[in-house]
């Protein structure tokens, strides 16, 4: 039953109330009863206050229970969270407050749903762009070049472990920190802001830099990049150097080399041409000096030959296209076949050769051509350093406790001066002091290192005193 319902019902029962004591007071005024008009006036206003109480109780208890049921409704919106219409029993008088408020809960409510809506849109975006700078950073962090990543103010907001390596910092101790505070780089840090200040010039810059690791100066290629706001701004830049000192060194090498063979090529040349021409013109009038002439052409053929020879195997070993036949191999066996060829060589300078040479029970498994020919170079040498009169001795030992098998050349030659020691393997090198004792092409010791140590997985000895004498050994594992 609505309040209007009630409130009526409850006015009809007061009319009805007061019409009875009416009509009940004129009954007894007609029977001549008088009843005083302080009486009357009381009985009137007792009525009208109760009347009005009674209203007033009723439109209370009605408003009471509707604004219990909108604030439970309230209190249950507040707990989960879901904005819904607010329902009373049909008051007319809260009508006028429920239906704007419900109408401002409907607006809530789609204002909320929207920005749910934008809420999840900007969490998955949250999320890809987290796993997107996941996704870079570990392409950062696994490659080998030193990268560096600075924001607009120059402040250091990414670097590798190699930029940690070459530079000598933590990222996590330095992050947003001045590039300048970070990197002791006076160049490099001039470059990285020159490249932000005119990067919407120049976004690109592509330059040749030496850094200085522990003494060692070492070169890299360093491209700087700009990152672009997409107001057309710089919002950095980005660093990445690529350590060149090997590719540097190796182009050295190739420079070197192809004038070392040019030259070594040159000079058998040259000389094959000169006496080809004293022949064609007829300077050679008998028989001994075409000989003598015939002669000359042909060792200089032979040694163009060996100089040839030996490029071409180096580069084979060096790529690994060289054809090898491993086999059981005697080292005491292939020794003395090379003491048999240099022998000659060594009589005819009077320089003695002494063999000390272990039964050839032991074996290694190889390419006896090549390690005879590494012995051959090995013996070759000693017998070209040593005066005539000294003494060139040759041991081969083997050593079970060590598993291995030890071919050593020692010789009373000249010696060789501990500075040009460690080179004496590169290609080309000739110790400077020596090269009157004996022409060469510097390749020899190279290839018996390439034979021994890249093809047969073997180690190379050395030693020397100037004016005392060499010892070059081999040490190849011993085949079980």
């Amino acid at each position: 039953m609505t309040t209007a319902k009630r409130l009526g019902l409850a006015s009809v029962a007061l009319i009805g109330l007061g019409a009875s004591a009416a009509y009940y007071a004129t009954i007894m005024a007609m029977k001549g009863y008088a009843f005083p008009r302080r009486g009357l006036d009381c009985l009137v206003f007792g009525l009208v206050a109760a009347m009005t109480v009674l209203v007033l109780l009723v439109f209370w208890r009605s408003v009471h229970r509707d604004m219990g049921l909108i604030s439970l409704q309230l209190d249950q919106m507040a707990r989960t969270g879901q904005v819904g219409m607010l329902m009373a029993n049909g008051t007319h008088e809260l009508t006028r407050i429920i239906r704007p408020l419900n109408d401002f809960l409907s607006a809530s409510h789609r204002q909320q749903e929207t920005l749910r809506a934008e809420n999840r849109e900007l969490q998955i975006q949250a999320r890809i762009s987290a796993a997107e700078k996941n996704h870079t950073e570990a392409i950062i962090f696994s490659i080998s070049d030193v990268v560096i990543v600075t924001n607009r103010f120059d402040e250091l907001i990414l670097a590798n472990e190699a930029a940690e390596k070459l530079f000598g910092f933590k990222s996590s101790a330095v992050v947003r920190k001045t590039i300048e505070d970070v990197i002791r780089d006076a160049t490099l840090v001039r470059l990285i802001r020159e490249t932000r200040s005119h990067g919407a010039n120049f976004p690109r810059k592509v330059v040749e830099h030496i850094v200085g690791d522990k003494g060692a100066n070492r070169t890299y290629t360093l491209t700087l990049s700009c990152v672009l706001a997409p107001a057309n701004g710089v919002a950095g830049v980005v660093s990445v150097l690529h350590d060149i000192t090997r590719e540097k060194e190796i182009a050295r090498m190739k420079t070197d080399f192809v004038s070392h063979v040019s030259h070594e090529l040159k000079t058998p040349l040259a000389s094959i041409k000169a006496y080809v021409e004293m022949l064609v013109d007829g300077e050679a009038r008998d028989e001994k000096t075409r000989r003598e002439f015939y002669e000359i052409i042909s060792t200089e053929t032979d040694r163009l030959h060996r100089l040839i020879e030996n490029i071409l195997n180096i580069s084979r070993i060096e790529s690994g296209v060289v054809k090898m036949v491993r086999e059981p191999v005697s080292l005491t066996a292939v020794t003395r076949q090379a003491l048999d060829v240099t022998a000659p060589a060594a009589r005819d300078k009077n320089i003695r050769l002494v063999e000390r040479l272990a039964p050839m029970l032991n074996q290694v498994e190889a390419d006896g051509d090549m390690i005879c020919q590494a012995v051959l170079n090995l013996l070759s040498n000693a017998v070209k350093y040593t005066p005539p009169g000294g003494t060139v001795t040759v041991a081969v030992t083997a050593d079970e406790r060590r598993n291995v098998v030890t071919c050593e050349v020692a010789d009373t030659g000249v010696g060789i001066p501990a500075d040009d020691l460690p080179h004496v393997f590169d290609k080309f090198y000739r110790v400077a002091a020596n090269n009157r004792m004996a022409s060469g092409t510097g390749l020899g010791l190279t290839l018996v290192k390439h034979i021994i140590e890249t093809a047969h997985d073997g180690r190379l000895l050395v030693t020397s005193e100037v004016n005392k004498g060499s010892r070059f050994g081999i040490e190849l594992p011993m085949l079980r």
